[in-house]
């Protein structure tokens, strides 16, 4: 955004140079005026460097904790307190 801003921001002082200026200057002036706008977009997309933390482990692949254990969760008492016979009933 700043680099845009400046760079279109020199174009307008070449428009305004435009009014002034004589010779050469004007043609350097309209040129300036015609291609800064192209040289501005080009340069607010350009991907600058981001900053990013630097990796602590590279390669390495850290496994996931185990879910902790959890008891069975029964409302029924439990069968084996009970005698049965080999049909199953009590």
């Amino acid at each position: 955004m700043i680099k845009y801003s400046i760079t279109m921001s020199i174009r307008v002082l070449c428009i305004f140079a435009m009014l002034f200026v004589d010779g050469w200057w004007l043609a350097v002036c309209a040129a300036g005026a015609v291609f800064l706008p192209y040289v501005a977009v080009v340069l607010a997309n350009v991907a600058s460097p981001t900053r990013r933390q630097p990796v602590l482990r590279p390669g390495t692949i850290v496994p996931a904790a185990p879910p902790p254990f959890e008891p069975p969760h029964d409302d029924a008492p439990e069968q084996a307190d009970r005698p049965s016979d080999e049909r199953g009933a009590e």
